[in-house]
């Protein structure tokens, strides 16, 4: 395990982010993305729409990882 987050850039509706995620959560990221047949930027860009402005989008995306393989 890393430990310490990593910040990766991402492109949501034209613009760039910094998103800060462990390791694991990007190596986690990048397969849902490729078994969903979607650019990580897009998923991204799903997640961030669907999620509630007062929680952030490390956050959201962490917790969409979660219930992934939960509910799989």
């Amino acid at each position: 395990m890393s430990g310490r987050p990593v910040k990766r850039s991402l492109t949501l509706k034209g613009h760039r982010t910094s998103v800060s995620l462990e390791d694991e959560f990007w190596q986690a990221f990048r397969t849902i993305a490729k078994e969903k047949n979607l650019p990580i930027n897009a998923l991204a860009a799903k997640i961030d729409v669907e999620r509630d402005p007062d929680i952030g989008l490390a956050s959201a995306i962490r917790v969409f990882i979660l219930n992934w393989y939960q509910f799989k």
